[in-house]
């Protein structure tokens, strides 16, 4: 996968999730997870540009461990909403866990093959 269609696929989960999250209904539950995922969903992106232009092979790897640390912790927030039966679509909320999934393999790849490039 080239590196702008990773990023436009990151660009797609960040929407992804802000849709799914503007869906949410408005209770004190969905508030602090929605603003949580909300924060985890669309670093990804963010932090996958500044990989892009990272001063090092050593920023770089930096760089893509929070873009992965960010999915993690947006695949157990999402976890937590399907488990709670917190959002009514279950078939967009599984398009997002599966993607987010989907998307965490890749970058667990992508650290592995930087750090062996750093050596």
């Amino acid at each position: 996968m080239k590196r702008i269609e990773l990023e436009e696929r990151l660009i797609d989960f960040s929407v992804t999730i802000i849709r799914l999250i503007k869906n949410l209904p408005v209770n004190q539950v969905n508030k602090h997870l929605s603003g949580q995922l909300l924060r985890s969903a669309t670093s990804p992106a963010l932090n996958y540009g500044e990989a892009q232009s990272a001063e090092s092979i050593r920023d770089f790897i930096h760089k893509l461990q929070i873009v992965l640390k960010e999915l993690r912790e947006s695949f157990v927030i999402l976890k937590i909403i399907d488990r709670a039966d917190l959002y009514s679509n279950k078939s967009e909320l599984d398009i997002a866990i599966n993607e987010c999934n989907e998307l965490i393999s890749i970058f667990v790849k992508s650290v592995q093959t930087a750090h062996k490039r750093k050596r």
